[in-house]
């Protein structure tokens, strides 16, 4: 009886720690793509880690535009995009030739909310709560930074998906006579922004969770988000929240999204890629240690591994599920 249960218990461990040549990657490269966003190192890093686990190898990271991306997946020229906002980039999916050539997976993280922030001592000043009150010369003056005589948004940059709906709500929204959308480096806009309040200065962008910007400037605290007047997409949807806040987008979930042709042949990692959940509290936490210095490609490594091993069974969890495929 006892050497059965041994046996049992044998037969247990080598199922659990399945030997390298059994792996379901073994062998198979995998290219992961992302955005010029370096925030989203960490969660494309994260991918890289769970499918290592299952044998697969993972290239270095490239940056390409979304646009780029999807059409590059589609193609078979790369693997997988783990920063897909459903539904932002449902013409980027669409156009690179959709569910034919696509696979759209999981829901990684999320909810993500984005919309337009202005700073709160001009919010409660002027009494500004929706985005439409900015038709008011008067009032989209506050926000000129530049002479003009139109409010300056710090806007988003091109083959994001954002920049398309924001330049669709100064239409929808009439505000194209009194708003500008002032397109660049996001990063060294929001740093010009951030001065400016620093500064006591007024001052409008766009913006989205999770991201460090929101950890600078606090919701609720230094800046206070703006209601949309109604729902204006392309895709005609609602961009209404449960809670009746509308801030005139959707909101999104990030999911992966890989080449049809190659997720048919590795169940696998296709498994791992719809069970795999990184919460928004934990990107913006490393967001944030990237903004306050810790931003090398080492560094963020180190916080990849770091979260593994802070979540080590959740993360076996994951392995364990995708190798049951």
């Amino acid at each position: 009886m006892l050497a059965l249960c041994v046996l049992v218990l044998t037969t247990s461990l080598a199922m659990a720690q399945t030997p390298d040549d059994s792996l379901p990657g073994k062998g198979i490269k995998v290219q992961a793509l992302q955005s010029a966003i370096a925030e989203e190192t960490f969660q494309t890093m994260l991918v890289d880690r769970a499918l290592e686990k299952l044998g697969y190898e993972p290239q270095a990271i490239k940056e390409v535009d979304y646009p780029a991306a999807h059409i590059a997946i589609a193609n078979g020229d790369a693997t997988f995009l783990a920063v897909h906002w459903d539904p932002l980039h449902q013409d980027y999916y669409n156009n690179a030739g959709g569910d034919a050539k696509l696979l759209r997976t999981g829901q990684y993280a999320g909810p993500a909310a984005q919309g337009y922030m202005i700073d709160k001592a001009t919010a409660d000043k002027y009494n500004i709560t929706n985005i439409e009150q900015l038709r008011d010369p008067g009032l989209a003056k506050l926000f000129d930074h530049d002479g003009d005589g139109k409010a300056d948004l710090t806007g988003c940059n091109p083959g994001w998906g954002c920049e398309a709906m924001i330049e669709n709500h100064l239409d929808a929204y009439q505000l194209r006579a009194t708003v500008k959308h002032v397109q660049g480096s996001y990063a060294a806009l929001m740093a010009d922004t951030i001065g400016r309040h620093q500064r006591g200065e007024p001052i409008l962008y766009y913006t989205w969770t999770p991201y460090w910007v929101s950890g600078v400037l606090v919701p609720g605290k230094d800046v206070v988000w703006l209601q949309a007047p109604f729902s204006s997409n392309p895709q005609h949807t609602s961009t209404r929240m449960d809670d009746g806040s509308d801030y005139g987008f959707a909101v999104n979930t990030t999911r992966i999204v890989v080449n049809r042709a190659w997720a048919e042949q590795n169940p696998a990692a296709i498994k791992l890629f719809e069970v795999m959940r990184l919460p928004i509290a934990d990107i913006n936490a490393q967001n944030q240690r990237m903004r306050d210095g810790e931003n090398s490609q080492a560094d963020i490594a180190r916080h990849t591994d770091g979260w593994i091993k802070f979540h080590q069974q959740l993360f076996d969890s994951w392995i364990g599920q995708a190798l049951q495929r």
